[in-house]
C-alpha cells in the first residue's frame, strides 16, 4: 500500500500529534492543561505571601524600635544618675542632696529598687534588698545580669563602692509595651546566654510562623528580643492552597489517565500475548484492536515477524533433526552390521587356520572386534536418551562373548563380575572393554582355567569410579612379565593414557587397578 494512504500520513495538528512519541504527547497534554493552574497558583501564592511579610516585618520593626526605645532610655538615666550619686557620695558619705536627687528618680519607678554601698559594705544610700544576693556581680564599670524574675545592675566606683538596682519583670515588661494599638508580640531580654520573658507569645501553634527582631539596649550585654507571629492565615491563602491541591490532583488524574490509555493498557495486553506465545505459534496483535502509541504498535509488529522467523526456523529444524536422526540410525545400522560381518569372517578364517597358533590369533582379534560391537550396540541402544552406556550390562555381555569364544583349552576360565550401575560415555566405555580384553587375555595366556574377578565400584556424589581385575594369573613371574614386556605391556599402557588415568599392577596379589571417569549412575 502507498504510504501516503496511510492512516498516519495525513495532514493536520491530529496526524502531526500521530507521527509524535508518546513521551512528547504525554508532555505537550500535561503542559497544555496544568499550565493555567500553575500560573494562577503560583501568582496568587507570591502575591499574598510578600503582601503579608512585608506588612509583618514593617509591624515588628515598629514595635521592636519603640520597646527597645523605651527600656534603653530607662535603663541609660538610671546608669547615669546612679553613677553620678555613686561618685558624690564617694567624695562625700554625707552628700544628702545626691542621695535626694537619686531617690527622687527611682520614686517614678516604684517596683524598682536601688542601693549605695561603700568598700565596707555600709549603706550609704537607698535600702538593701533580697535580689543583691541572688548573684555575685564581677567589678568592673558597669554590669547586668538576669536574675530570677528581673535585672540587676551595678555600678563600682573607684575606692571600692558600689550602686546596685533592682528591676522587676513586670516593670520591665510595661516599660516594653508599645503605646497605641498593641499587636500580638512577644518580648525577652537577653544577656550573657541568660532569658528573661517579659510577654509569652500567645496561641504560637506547630504551624504558626513567627519573625523575631534583636535590640542593643547599650547596657553591658543587654539586649531585647520582639517577636510577632508570621503572616496569618487568610482567604488568599485559603485558595493558593487549595489550587495547588487541586492542580496536583488534576496531574495525577490527568497523567494517569493518558499513560494509562497511551501506554499501560496496550503494553499489558502485549505482554499477555507474548506470555502466552508457545514455540511455532504466531504472534497476533490484530486482535488487540487498535493501540494509539505508535511505538508500541511497531512493537507488536515486531514481536509478529519475529514469531513468524522463529516458526519458520521451527520447521527448518524439526525436518533437519528428522533427517538427521534417520542419517544416524542408518550410520549405526551399517556400523553394526559391518562389525558381525567382520566378526564372522574371522570367525570363518579361524576355522580354516592352521595350527594352533594361527587359531588363536583369529580367537583373539574377534574378541577385540566383538567388545568393540557390544558398545556400539549399547551406544545404539542409548542414543535417543543420551544418558550414557550402562557399564554393568555392557561388561555382562563382554564377559559372556569372552567365555562365549574362549579356546579349548580354556574352556575351565571363570569370569566373577561385581559391577555398579554406572553411566559412561563411549569413549570411556571402548577403552575399557578393551583393557578388560588385553588383561583378560593376559591372564588367559598364563593360566587357561584362571579364575577372574572384576569390580567397577564408585562412591557416592563421585564423578570417576575405580576400575580393578584380580586373578592368581596375574601374579607377577617369569611367563608373566615375558608376555607383558613382548605382547601386553604396550596395549595396557596405551589404552590407560586413552582413559587419562593411571594402571597400577600389585604382582604380589595378582591385580590391575585404575580409575575412570563416570557420567552418573543408572
Amino acid at each position: 500500500m502507498n504510504g501516503l494512504d496511510s492512516p498516519l500520513r495525513g495532514r493536520g495538528l491530529s496526524a502531526a500529534l500521530g507521527r509524535l512519541p508518546t513521551g512528547a504527547k504525554v508532555f505537550l497534554i500535561l503542559v497544555g492543561a496544568l499550565l493555567p493552574l500553575a500560573l494562577i497558583a503560583l501568582f496568587t501564592t507570591l502575591q499574598t505571601t510578600r503582601s503579608a511579610d512585608d506588612e509583618a516585618r514593617e509591624r515588628l520593626t515598629v514595635t521592636a524600635q519603640e520597646s527597645a526605645g523605651n527600656l534603653e532610655n530607662l535603663l541609660a538615666n538610671h546608669v547615669a544618675q546612679l553613677g553620678e550619686a555613686l561618685a558624690a557620695l564617694e567624695r562625700n558619705p554625707d552628700d544628702a542632696p545626691s542621695c535626694t536627687r537619686l531617690a527622687g528618680t527611682y520614686a517614678a519607678q516604684s517596683q524598682a529598687h536601688f542601693v549605695v554601698r561603700d568598700a565596707s559594705g555600709r549603706t550609704l544610700c537607698g535600702r538593701p534588698f533580697d535580689q543583691t544576693r541572688m548573684i555575685d556581680l564581677p567589678r568592673g564599670d558597669l554590669a547586668a545580669r538576669i536574675v530570677p524574675g528581673g535585672l540587676l545592675l551595678r555600678i563600682s566606683g573607684g575606692n571600692g563602692a558600689t550602686a546596685t538596682a533592682y528591676y522587676p519583670r513586670d516593670l520591665l515588661a510595661g516599660l516594653a509595651r508599645p503605646s497605641g494599638f498593641v499587636p500580638e508580640y512577644g518580648a525577652a531580654l537577653i544577656g550573657h546566654g541568660d532569658r528573661l520573658t517579659l510577654r509569652a507569645l500567645k496561641d504560637n501553634g506547630p504551624l504558626d510562623r513567627g519573625k523575631s527582631l534583636r535590640s542593643n539596649l547599650g547596657v553591658d550585654d543587654l539586649a531585647l528580643e520582639t517577636t510577632m507571629p508570621g503572616a496569618p492565615i487568610t482567604s488568599p491563602l485559603v485558595i493558593a492552597t487549595v489550587l495547588l491541591v487541586v492542580m496536583w490532583i488534576a496531574a495525577a488524574a490527568i497523567g494517569w489517565f493518558v499513560v494509562d490509555i497511551l501506554l499501560i493498557r496496550p503494553l499489558r495486553q502485549l505482554r499477555s500475548s507474548v506470555a502466552n506465545y508457545q514455540p511455532g505459534d504466531v504472534i497476533d496483535t490484530e486482535r488487540l484492536g487498535p493501540i494509539p502509541a505508535q511505538e508500541i504498535r511497531e512493537l507488536g509488529d515486531t514481536f509478529s515477524e519475529i514469531s513468524r522467523t522463529v516458526q519458520a526456523h521451527e520447521a527448518d529444524l524439526a525436518k533437519g533433526l528428522v533427517q538427521q536422526t534417520r542419517l544416524t540410525r542408518e550410520v549405526h545400522h551399517r556400523v553394526k552390521n559391518n562389525l558381525q560381518v567382520i566378526s564372522s569372517l574371522i570367525n570363518f578364517h579361524a576355522r580354516a587356520a592352521r595350527g594352533e597358533e594361527a587359531a588363536n590369533a583369529y580367537a583373539s582379534i574377534q574378541r577385540r572386534v566383538d567388545a568393540l560391537a557390544v558398545v556400539h550396540r549399547h551406544h545404539y541402544a542409548e542414543m535417543e536418551e543420551n544418558r550414557g552406556l550402562e557399564l554393568r550390562s555392557v561388561i555382562g555381555e563382554l564377559a559372556a562373548n569372552l567365555r562365549a569364544t574362549a579356546s579349548e583349552q580354556a574352556r575351565g576360565m571363570g569370569i566373577t563380575l561385581e559391577v555398579e550401575s554406572l553411566l559412561v560415555t563411549q569413549d570411556v566405555a571402548i577403552a575399557v572393554s578393551f583393557l578388560l580384553t588385553e588383561i583378560i587375555e593376559l591372564a588367559v595366556s598364563c593360566n587357561p582355567a584362571a579364575q577372574i574377578r572384576i569390580s567397577i565400584k564408585a562412591p557416592e556424589d563421585a564423578d570417576r569410579a575405580v576400575v580393578r581385575v584380580s586373578s592368581p594369573a596375574l601374579v607377577g613371574g617369569p611367563t608373566f612379565e615375558g608376555l607383558v614386556e613382548k605382547r601386553y605391556g604396550r596395549v595396557l599402557l596405551g589404552l590407560a593414557r586413552q582413559l587419562r588415568t593411571q594402571l597400577h599392577h600389585d604382582p604380589l596379589v595378582g591385580a590391575y587397578e585404575t580409575t575412570i571417569a563416570i557420567t552418573g549412575r543408572f
